[in-house]
């Protein structure tokens, strides 16, 4: 069921994804396909059965852990259990820690979200994080980082938010 996306499916991807997050979290069309160029990131797919994506997750791949910076089902395509399917077969693709970035449980759709991906095998680290802009124009956000394969340390957190910040958002110096 999960596939890597084909290069004519991006605009599908990309109109699930800005039905799906706010502003502040998603780049403009060319600067979210340009990453599509880049060796350590990829979208996996799930067609619906009348051959549109149905869902998408995007990942990138550092030493030590995958990153999935976005993770959406097609309004038309939620309540099957694919975003739960989706989820388990990412780690049997990528065999290793997986982290993620939540809003903080401050919302009943906040705190739903959580409780998903903790029923999916992730913990929700309590370190202090915001995401910095994802592209010029947009807003830093206060976020949180779940994981797979438990929580992290402070130690091992840190690192995971220097790479982030680096390599998905060419922020190093940022907070």
């Amino acid at each position: 069921m999960l596939r890597k996306m084909r290069s004519e499916e991006f605009d599908g991807v990309y109109g699930i994804m800005e039905s799906s997050f706010p502003a502040d979290e998603i780049r403009p069309h060319d600067e979210q396909k340009e990453r599509l160029s880049r060796e350590n990131y990829v979208i996996y797919v799930t067609p619906s059965k009348n051959g549109r994506v149905g869902a998408f997750i995007t990942v990138y791949d550092f030493p030590g852990f995958a990153f999935v910076e976005h993770f959406a089902v097609a309004e038309d395509f939620r309540g099957g259990g694919i975003g739960s399917r989706m989820l388990g077969e990412l780690k049997e693709t990528v065999k290793k820690r997986i982290c993620l970035e939540v809003e903080p449980p401050e919302t009943e759709t906040a705190k739903r979200r959580i409780a998903f991906y903790e029923r999916n095998g992730f913990t929700l680290n309590r370190y202090p994080y915001t995401q910095p802009p994802i592209s010029a124009g947009r807003n830093a956000i206060p976020l949180m980082i779940m994981t797979t394969d438990g929580a992290v340390t402070e130690e091992e957190f840190g690192a995971m938010k220097k790479t982030l910040h680096r390599e998905v958002y060419g922020a190093e110096n940022f907070g």
